[in-house]
């Protein structure tokens, strides 16, 4: 059986289980660092990520969140890019 990685939506860290991702606050959570827990990312694992607000790829989760996004919802670059699923 392949071992199955879980990934924090918001700030691209991997798991090995849901229950340690969803147990652990998240430096990156919306509503500021560590005020929620991370968030599972609900994609597949895959070689490269887009940005579903404005479609820049990244190599990973975690270099994706790193940056903020200018066509952020909140405004330009006052969050950071999100994946697409």
């Amino acid at each position: 059986m392949e071992k199955k990685n879980y990934y924090c939506e918001y700030c691209g860290h991997k798991f090995p289980d849901v229950r340690l991702l969803t147990s652990a606050t998240c430096s990156r959570h919306p509503d500021g660092p560590n005020k929620g827990r991370h968030k599972l990312y609900e994609g597949t694992e895959k070689s490269s990520y887009t940005c579903k607000y404005c479609g820049k790829k990244f190599p990973s989760i975690l270099v994706m969140t790193g940056a903020t996004c200018p066509n952020h919802p909140k405004g330009s670059n006052k969050g950071s890019h999100s994946p697409v699923l």
